[in-house]
């Protein structure tokens, strides 16, 4: 299916004023994601595109620089900075595969999966932060971890996985005082 993409630019060097230009491109609405056609132009098109982007996974969305204003949700920068850590994953696994606490034969949920949690847990816009703490105080959950921080060695973005996963501990002691 062919569409038209307007994509607002802007050159400081060249341009006085920011403007809308036109691309027809290529698009398959079941595949296709914003920065797959973002990409198409840049590569097929016009190779002064330049945009900023991060994960390419669909995860962490920062190719969504305007939400529509109906649908935003503020929250301050310390709300954010509560879990800004663990929105860098990207769902690889590395961190799972490297603890020996899931090689074991007890059923653990592992540190992706508390990762992930995480993530929503501190979220301030997030409502389901108490089911996944229920969930994650079960047996299979945050209690399996310990401490031996290959996750954290293995983790290909960095992210201080073995601190996300105490700080679920206690936001689980904390809700049960």
């Amino acid at each position: 299916m062919q569409i038209d993409l307007r994509i607002l630019r802007y050159d400081p060097e060249r341009d006085a004023k920011p403007h809308w230009q036109s691309y027809a491109v290529e698009a398959d609405p079941r595949a296709d994601r914003v920065l797959d056609l973002l990409h198409r132009v840049k590569y097929e098109h016009d190779g002064s595109l330049t945009f900023r982007r991060s994960c390419a996974h669909g995860i962490c969305g920062s190719v969504n620089e305007a939400p529509a204003p109906q649908r935003e949700r503020l929250q301050s920068v310390e709300e954010r900075a509560r879990y800004d850590d663990t929105t860098k994953c990207i769902l690889c696994a590395a961190c799972t595969t490297s603890c020996p606490s899931f090689w074991s034969k007890e059923a653990y949920v592992g540190p992706a999966a508390i990762v992930n949690a995480h993530r929503f847990i501190f979220d301030s816009r997030d409502e389901g932060g108490d089911e996944r703490l229920e969930i994650l105080a079960g047996d299979d959950g945050v209690w399996r971890c310990r401490t031996i921080f290959n996750c954290t060695d293995a983790c290909p973005r960095g992210i201080h996985i073995t601190q996300a996963i105490l700080e679920v501990s206690a936001a689980i002691v904390e809700r049960r005082q």
